[in-house]
């Protein structure tokens, strides 16, 4: 059997393991059923990724998270290393091929969506596989107390009478202990082998400041650190917004959300990994499987719906290991604002009824029917169909997604229609009149036989490709063609793509899964609450909140959070006397806003107000209408 360092060097360049790699991947090639909690960037792949090339066979991951999944085998194709990805828009014949391949085919790894697990030909195939381990990615899916449960994940243990012999490894970059106790039970370990590191980040300093003006905050921060940074917003629009403003203040920023386009996502994520933008500015669908160790700053403007998403979403700063800083930005009207965004949006089980049965009319999916079925899917004109809360409606489409009934995967695209109208000898005609349009014509014309016929989908921007002129060129020209006769032209913009998991039977399917959906809504009150504890408590150091709430006790202070320094400030008097003298210095020059003070006198914010209220309160300074203090006696 090879050294794991071998197949470490070999593939990924690397000559020694990080923190408890090599423990656990003895353990896994001992064939003992292993649990690792490492946080995240702790490189959690490689743990069952090196045993199961070292083994004879095939390794079956598990995962939610299709773009995981496509990015972790992409990443494997490019190292030479066979492997696929099964998701749930793949169709029968493709599907059939590709379990072959994994019984014939010399593969090492196939990654499947927990879903995939309930098809009889799926489980039929995988009896037939020399597998050599099982991996549960994501392995807090399985448990009613983790974040993001996922009652398709009990299918996972299906996989072990199927292939007994064959040990599992779970993977999680969070659970409280109550979660691990769970993972273990329902995966059916049998003396398993443990492995948790501490979340301590010691490099990482937890802040939360209250900003009257985030944005301002956000300058002041992003000029002192100049590294790669990422800020998380609520939702897609703030994303535009924020690295716009950035990009205003001259500080160079990109922005990322599940509504881009693949070439767009692809273009922006570029720039900022080559460090030719300082900010990605995202939702919180950035970052999952990203790994940028120089990020000197991660910085939330809106709250986090949990803890143990902002545990994963913090933990991307400083993996260098170099002194990093996960900031939370929170103002008065947050409490609320959270609420409202998580809370008062939560589905019930009656609601969720009426959005299924109106997502199936939608789709004219006949009752009994729809197993498997692929749609393009507007997520608006849904919306507007229907007249639905569009955050209510979205937040009850994850859920149906969360509990296998359907898979909504997020694209945007144009589905665009044509047909020529135009006899052939007219259109020969209209082009001599019209030069400019030739190439574009002929190109669509040499590209799709039958157009004449009836209407056919076209690619847009494969047309533009061969025409070597932007895509929206070609399509003001379709608008041009439809104006003057030519053709006719139908756009229909899709964001996501939907898949029917199950076949409709209305209220019975949602009833299955309503005690879920109520525990969750629980759940995710708890969460929420957690987070509002979390921001509002200035008296315990931040990473030792963080780390009790996931079960750590006897954790000393880290010494450079927020609340920590505070108190080492707290400990320090502020020279009254000499800051209000340096105040009257500045003020006999004009008035100032207490920015500009700040920023003179390098002198903390807190001294400031501390002096400035002092000085007030004896009349030795006034506020003026634009907010600027000024000497009373000028």
């Amino acid at each position: 059997m090879e050294h794991p360092i071998n197949i470490l060097e070999r593939y990924w360049n690397y000559t020694e393991f990080r923190n408890n790699q090599e423990a656990i991947i003895d353990a896994i090639l001992n064939g003992d059923d292993t649990f690792v909690l490492l946080p995240t960037g702790g490189g959690k792949s490689i743990c069952f990724q090196v045993p199961a090339l070292i083994k004879e066979g095939i390794c079956i991951v598990v995962s939610p998270l299709i773009a995981l999944m496509k990015d972790q085998v992409q990443a494997l194709q490019n190292k030479g290393i066979k492997a696929l990805a099964i998701t749930s828009g793949i169709s029968q014949s493709d599907l059939d091929t590709l379990l072959d391949n994994c019984i014939y085919g010399n593969y090492k790894f196939l990654y499947l969506s927990p879903e995939r697990l309930q098809q009889e030909l799926v489980q039929d195939r995988i009896r037939q596989m020399n597998v050599n381990l099982i991996a549960v990615d994501e392995a807090h899916c399985i448990s009613q107390w983790g974040n993001d449960f996922r009652p398709s994940y009990k299918n996972i243990s299906l996989l072990r009478r199927l292939q007994p012999s064959a040990n599992v490894v779970a993977l999680t970059a969070s659970a409280k202990p109550e979660v691990v106790e769970d993972i273990v039970k329902e995966l059916d370990f049998i003396q398993p082998k443990i492995f948790k590191q501490s979340f301590l980040r010691e490099n990482l300093g937890y802040m939360v400041y209250h900003e009257h003006d985030k944005y301002y905050r956000l300058e002041t921060i992003l000029k002192k650190y100049t590294q790669p940074s990422i800020i998380y917003v609520r939702n897609r629009k703030l994303t535009i917004e924020v690295s716009r403003h950035l990009e205003s203040k001259n500080i160079s920023a990109t922005h990322y959300h599940g509504g881009l386009s693949n070439i767009e996502k692809e273009a922006n994520m570029t720039a900022w990994l080559n460090n030719q933008k300082q900010v990605m500015v995202a939702t919180n669908a950035f970052g999952m499987g990203i790994d940028k160790p120089d990020v000197k700053t991660v910085i939330h403007i809106n709250l986090p719906d949990s803890i143990e998403s902002y545990f994963q979403e913090a933990g991307r700063a400083g993996r260098n290991g170099e002194k990093a800083f996960a900031v939370i930005l929170k103002d008065n009207a947050d409490v609320e604002l959270v609420k409202n965004q998580f809370l008062s949006i939560l589905p019930t089980v009656e609601y969720t009824k009426q959005v299924y049965r109106k997502l199936c009319n939608y789709f004219q999916i006949s009752y009994g029917e729809g197993e498997y079925k692929v749609f393009d899917f507007s997520f608006t004109d849904f919306c507007k169909t229907y007249n639905f809360n569009q955050v209510l409606c979205y937040n009850t489409l994850q859920l149906l997604d969360r509990n296998s009934i359907i898979n909504l995967s997020k694209q945007f695209k144009n589905n665009v229609t044509v047909q020529f109208i135009m006899q052939s000898p007219a259109i020969f005609n209209y082009l001599d009149k019209n030069d400019d349009l030739n190439i574009m014509v002929k190109s669509i014309l040499r590209m799709y036989g039958g157009i004449f016929d009836f209407e056919t989908k076209i690619n847009t921007l494969k047309i533009a490709q061969k025409a070597s002129v932007p895509e929206t060129k070609l399509l003001e020209t379709l608008n041009r063609l439809e104006k003057d006769g030519v053709i006719t032209y139908n756009s229909a913009k899709t964001d996501a793509q939907i898949t029917f998991i199950l076949p409709r039977e209305d209220d019975k399917t949602i009833n299955r899964i309503a005690k879920t959906i109520e525990q969750q809504n629980k759940l995710k009150q708890q969460q929420v609450q957690a987070v509002l504890d979390y921001i509002e408590n200035d008296t315990v150091c931040k990473s030792v909140q963080l780390l009790s709430y996931f079960g750590e006790k006897h954790v000393e202070p880290c010494g450079i959070c927020s609340v920590c320094i505070s108190n080492k400030k707290s400990d320090k008097k502020v020279d009254v006397s000499t800051l209000k003298s340096r105040i009257i210095e500045l003020l006999e020059k004009g008035d100032l806003s207490s920015r500009a003070i700040v920023s003179k006198l390098k002198c903390s914010e807190q001294d400031l107000k501390t002096v400035l209220k002092l000085m007030l309160e004896h009349n030795i300074i006034i506020i003026t209408q634009t907010n600027t203090y000024k000497l009373s006696h000028l």
